[in-house]
């Protein structure tokens, strides 16, 4: 009976985008003003929302969980990335890729229910204005946000477990910037048809939750909007939507860019590109989109401005 020597590896290789150091160097420089413009634009629209009682509503609730998120998301791949690109070999230990792996998919799963809790709470707004309040309430609205974290926990949770239960034994090669849960896969030599399943189980199951509550919510409301009779309540209603539909498309186009090819056609160049997009850009598009359409929060924006200048001419003056 024959024996057969295996090596466990203990850690993976990420690529990175390039190879070139003076490249790196200018896309370490690109990306730490994406990810600062990430960060101060995320946490002004949630000091915004917090601060003006003219935004104290179900609606931007939600979207002061949604910028939160966004730091946290950005947060679980950014900075390690950033450090990668000053870096000549860019290894990540098993301990610190299944970390990052556990959150980004927690992070990522969790902004997709909130996206459709948002696209839910504009179909409230605009079909059933009258009970709105009542539907919508603050109680309500914790709760759904709550089961979004628990949904995009779990998720997280089970595929995390199932890939780090698995055997590697080279290659440890990982063509990406981060780790997620296709590539590593693919470097496993166990028997990785569990996993497989838990994938197309879990991920199934959020991917239709989550676009068939965003489909039916917004079909509702085009209907509803096209019978509104009132040219101002009609360009109003467009309004409210029309900044949420722009970051559901922009998330969900790059992620579909990322995962809706078969495996057969994968192009590591393009799925570096869309990752870049989906995971660092992304969050930084998502208050500048709120901020420059929506008219409420660049009003509470200047009137916090306001309080600010005012106060602090007062602290000088003095």
């Amino acid at each position: 009976m024959q024996t057969v020597n295996i090596t466990l590896v203990d850690s993976f290789i990420l690529t990175g985008l390039t190879d070139l150091p003076q490249v790196e160097i200018a896309l370490f420089v690109i990306f730490c003003a994406v990810y600062a413009t990430t960060l101060v634009g995320n946490l002004g629209m949630v000091l915004i929302i917090r601060s003006s009682p003219q935004l104290q509503t179900p609606m931007y609730f939600l979207l002061g969980n949604l910028s939160f998120l966004d730091i946290c998301y950005s947060s679980s791949v950014t900075p390690k990335f950033l450090s990668n690109l000053l870096k000549e070999k860019k290894v990540i230990s098993f301990a610190d890729c299944f970390t990052q792996l556990f959150f980004y998919g927690a992070f990522a799963t969790t902004e997709c229910y909130l996206l459709a809790v948002m696209a839910y709470d504009r179909y409230v707004a605009i079909c059933n204005p009258l009970l709105y309040l009542i539907t919508m309430s603050q109680r309500k609205c914790i709760e759904l946000v709550a089961l979004s974290y628990v949904a995009g926990t779990v998720n997280a949770l089970v595929h995390t477990i199932a890939a780090s239960r698995l055997s590697f034994c080279g290659p440890n090669i990982i063509h990406n910037f981060y780790c997620e849960v296709p590539p590593i896969l693919q470097l496993s030599c166990s028997d990785i048809s569990l996993n497989e399943i838990l994938m197309f189980i879990f991920v199934g199951f959020n991917i239709i939750a989550t676009t068939s509550t965003i489909l039916s919510s917004y079909t509702y409301v085009l209907v509803t909007i096209l019978k509104t009779h009132c040219a101002r309540s009609r360009r109003k209603a467009f309004s409210t939507c029309t900044s949420h539909l722009m970051v559901v498309t922009i998330f969900y186009g790059f992620g579909s860019l990322m995962y809706g090819r078969p495996s057969s056609r994968q192009n590591h160049h393009l799925d570096k590109i869309a990752s870049v997009f989906y995971v660092v850009v992304t969050p930084m598009l998502n208050p500048l989109i709120y901020s420059l359409r929506n008219q409420e929060v660049r009003s509470a924006f200047r009137k916090t401005l306001g309080r600010k200048i005012v106060f602090y001419q007062r602290f000088f003056i003095k």
